[in-house]
């Protein structure tokens, strides 16, 4: 089945799980507190055919709403880092980049989430005293969009990760979808990295392991829903959009430190990232 372009304004995988092809493989189950929708696209004419690249992709939905902080938060973070480890492999370096305009707040959800990412990547050299065994290797950024800087994201990270040389990239997006309720509400993670912008049909070049050369894998949460027609297209974000944001942004980040960092608590990276 070819999706029409209506049908394709939205990020989220497990929005196109109705009419998924031949050559996918869906799972659901519960893990860490989220009910867990396991879409993998497993051959290129599966991929095409719901306009997404092959690989994995896992969708988070939690049992609370991120609308205030839930009490569950540590449970959730904890939940994100097993179903991110699963994803990630044995990478031994890895470098984290929030995408997107910290500026506007529908688009702040990457920087937000590095700005709390534990960077471990230059103490080994600053202060060669500290006993780093067992901490892995992280280094991070967030480079914007090509409206503020005039390059495009792959390339900024392409040129950062030839001089970095991590094993593994994680990229950290917002993202659109088509149901409103799952504005804030679903976590997505997938192996087959992102094309910045492209739930909202202003995409940019992919960022994935084909082009940066290292496995990529992307996070994100949807903050805009699909409102409009095919002729007028109209995206939409919740009035709590600040808290919203603020709420996935630690959770994000909780997990993506406690996956990265598995020999420290998160009150303890929370401490080391405030």
């Amino acid at each position: 089945m070819i999706f029409q372009p209506k049908a394709a304004r939205t990020d989220l995988a497990m929005e196109l799980s109705d009419h998924l092809p031949e050559g996918t493989e869906l799972r659901t189950g519960n893990s860490g507190g989220f009910a867990v929708t396991d879409i993998h696209l497993k051959s290129e004419s599966a991929a095409r055919s719901v306009g997404k690249a092959v690989g994995r992709y896992l969708t988070l939905e939690p049992r609370d709403s991120f609308e205030m902080i839930p009490s569950s938060a540590d449970e959730y973070s904890m939940g994100l880092a097993g179903k991110l480890r699963e994803l990630l492999g044995d990478a031994k370096t890895v470098f984290v980049a929030g995408l997107g305009n910290e500026s506007i707040t529908p688009d702040s959800l990457g920087p937000r989430v590095v700005s709390h990412i534990f960077a471990t990547r230059h103490i080994p050299t600053d202060a060669p005293e500290l006993d780093t065994e067992g901490l892995r290797s992280v280094s991070c950024a967030a480079p914007g969009v090509m409206g503020q800087t005039g390059i495009e994201t792959a390339e900024f990270l392409s040129s950062l990760i030839e001089k970095v040389s991590p094993d593994a990239v994680i990229v950290i997006d917002a993202l659109a979808c088509q149901d409103p309720r799952h504005l804030g509400r679903t976590i997505q993670l997938t192996d087959a990295g992102i094309s910045p912008g492209s739930g909202v049909m202003n995409s940019r070049s992919e960022v994935s392991h084909r082009t940066l050369g290292i496995p990529c894998i992307a996070i994100g949460v949807p903050t805009v829903a699909d409102a409009g027609t095919k002729d007028e297209p109209l995206m939409v974000t919740p009035k709590n959009i600040d808290k919203l944001i603020s709420t996935c942004a630690m959770i994000i980040s909780g997990g993506i430190n406690a996956c990265l960092q598995p020999g420290l608590t998160l009150g303890e990276l929370r401490l080391l990232t405030a």
